[in-house]
């Protein structure tokens, strides 16, 4: 089965995805914000406790936002639970720089996701973005250029990640707390950004995705046209 051409306006399609999914800017601000308020607080006066509560309230505030202005909360969440873990771990070993762990093993986590999905055939980037696109995972079997662009995207995102706890773990073990979360906070969006710009630039040449959705619309309608004509055939006969 031949795949269908990329549209005149894939590549504005695609950004636009990309933009729901990774939260666009405000999601990177909700990302930035905790850690940065947090290194800042602990560089300033070395309290954790302090430093700590400020980091988790300010992303308790930004959740109660979201709430309120009925918003998509996965974004929001996903930093509360994070900041969460890293106060967990640092009030429980006393140790500031393990505020960083838990969002350093995801980072790291994530980066081996990434590149063993692809290898083995299924990249998660294609996973992430199939519902968004409405294609699902129909890029697996019937539409192969895509498929390829999630392969390249995933291995893209893999690569940037490890890279980046290359930086990131042994400044864990060297580096002080305030000089661990300044390259952190650093190395938040500029990596984020180059993976995004990367699966735009892959996924903007790629075949145009399947929808799936209307696919399905179009049958059902198909099945209820034929059960009409069926009945008009035997009430004429």
């Amino acid at each position: 089965m031949t795949t269908p051409a990329p549209p005149a306006d894939a590549k504005a399609v695609t950004e636009a995805a990309l933009f729901e999914a990774f939260g666009g800017v405000r999601g990177m601000v909700e990302t930035v914000l905790p850690g940065l308020l947090f290194v800042t607080i602990f560089t300033i006066n070395k309290d954790l406790h302090v430093s700590a509560i400020a980091a988790l309230a300010v992303s308790l505030l930004l959740v109660a936002v979201r709430l309120v202005r009925k918003d998509t909360m996965k974004h929001a969440f996903s930093g509360v639970f994070g900041v969460a873990f890293g106060v967990v771990f640092a009030m429980v070993t006393g140790n500031a720089k393990d505020f960083y762990l838990p969002g350093m093993l995801y980072t790291l986590g994530l980066a081996l996701a990434y590149i063993v999905t692809t290898l083995c055939g299924v990249p998660l980037i294609g996973l992430i973005l199939g519902p968004v696109f409405k294609e699902n995972l129909s890029w697996r079997t019937r539409n192969p250029g895509r498929k390829k662009a999630y392969a390249k995207a995933s291995w893209a995102w893999g690569l940037i990640l490890l890279a980046k706890c290359a930086i990131l773990f042994p400044l864990y073990w060297w580096a002080n707390t305030s000089q661990l979360g300044w390259v952190l906070i650093a190395l938040k969006i500029p990596p984020f950004l180059l993976a995004v710009y990367l699966t735009w630039v892959f996924l903007a040449k790629a075949p145009a995705p399947i929808d799936v959705f209307a696919e399905m619309e179009a049958e059902e309608a198909a099945e209820k046209a034929r059960k009409a004509a069926a009945s008009r055939g035997e009430a004429g006969a």
